[in-house]
């Protein structure tokens, strides 16, 4: 006769009802475990695919996911003539908010280099790559947008020709890849009276100096467009990536790099410490805070519901004394029903978890 079956069939509301409870519990817990985890992953899932060994940044920062980095596009040329470097691609990067169908559209613009980059790594579940230099993106699902799609971002209609998943910024908003001219072109997309009130300041600053007074067709190349003008230096990236031939220390492609005085190298792992280190500092250490208390609170409410539930008991707990029982038998009684309830309260949690996570809007990533 096992007492502890005995007593969860006498009481089994009881027993049902607090199951649930410990099983909601857990399933607090270990969703705050995830999202903690899901919070790094997401940090570092860009680094980590792309899957550059060295990161040439601007010199004296600490590259573009902790600060504003800016180095001019030649630099990618000047980078392919170090001994090692088997390819180079300039990296664009921003964040911009648009309104679609009545609701805001927040999106990481993402530059890949063309025509070397062409997201060929990027993992997709439908589409294709980029197959030309302009006017095509591949976006997250999170995005919300259909393959085959068109979307407006400036003043040029981008067509979505392929689709990825789980692909995120570090602020959890999905990704979607242009060529690096297209990324730069609506990051400095401005409105035409803006552009036009840009031109006539130029055309203003030039007849103020001796050169403007002196070759007047200057003025009309001052209001023209910003490209026409020779002076003006094309619009800078964040930072060049650079892949190394096989055998080849990034050590010491690093040192090479390092003595230019205009950029600052870091490898691959350092990029991602710094950005740990860095940007979801904060956030990571306030989860992590909450993740233990959250341990902690629900270690307290379990010890006391076992015993709340052992001082229930008492009484048959008594009755078995009198007639003779061990303590191995009490101990057995209180011990199997507390392994029971906990093991369903796991078994629940997990398979809420399943259903619930998912649902989150940052990703929940289970323990591995």
């Amino acid at each position: 006769m096992n007492l502890a079956a005995r007593d969860i069939r006498h009481n089994f509301g009881r027993f049902a009802l607090t199951t649930v409870g410990i099983g909601l519990l857990l399933m607090i817990v270990m969703g705050m475990g995830g999202i903690y985890r899901g919070l790094i992953h997401e940090a570092t899932l860009l680094i980590d695919h792309i899957g550059a060994d060295l990161w040439v940044v601007q010199g004296g920062t600490r590259g573009p996911f902790a600060e504003i980095s800016r180095v001019p596009p030649d630099l990618e040329d000047r980078v392919r003539a170090v001994p090692g470097v088997a390819a180079a691609r300039r990296f664009v990067s921003h964040t911009i908010q648009r309104q679609r169908a009545g609701a805001p559209l927040r999106l990481v613009v993402q530059g890949l280099s063309w025509p070397e980059d062409r997201g060929d790594w990027i993992p997709l579940m439908a589409g294709r790559p980029l197959g030309q230099a302009h006017f095509e993106m591949i976006a997250d699902r999170s995005l919300r947008l259909e393959l085959g799609e068109t979307v407006t971002l400036g003043k040029d209609h981008f067509e979505v020709v392929g689709l990825t998943s789980g692909m995120v910024g570090s602020s959890g908003d999905g990704l979607a890849f242009f060529s690096v001219s297209d990324a730069e072109s609506i990051q400095s997309d401005l409105p035409g009276e803006a552009l036009r009130l840009e031109r006539q300041s130029r055309r203003a600053r030039a007849e103020a100096q001796d050169i403007g007074q002196v070759q007047p067709e200057l003025l009309d190349r001052a209001v023209g467009p910003a490209s026409g003008i020779p002076a003006i230096a094309p619009p800078k990236v964040s930072a060049v990536m650079l892949t190394l031939q096989p055998g080849i220390s990034a050590e010491v492609v690093a040192k090479t790099i390092s003595t230019w005085s205009d950029v600052t190298v870091y490898t691959q792992q350092q990029q991602k410490d710094l950005l740990l280190s860095g940007m979801v500092d904060k956030a990571k250490r306030q989860l992590g805070l909450f993740r233990i208390l959250l341990i902690l609170i629900s270690t307290i409410i379990m010890a006391l519901i076992i015993y709340t539930l052992t001082l229930d008991k008492i009484h048959d707990i008594a009755m078995l004394k009198l007639m003779g029982a061990r303590h191995g038998v009490i101990v057995g009684l209180i011990l199997q029903q507390a392994l029971l309830m906990g093991a369903l309260g796991y078994g629940l949690a997990y398979w809420l978890g399943t259903y619930a996570f998912p649902r989150f809007p940052r990703l929940v990533l289970k323990q591995a």
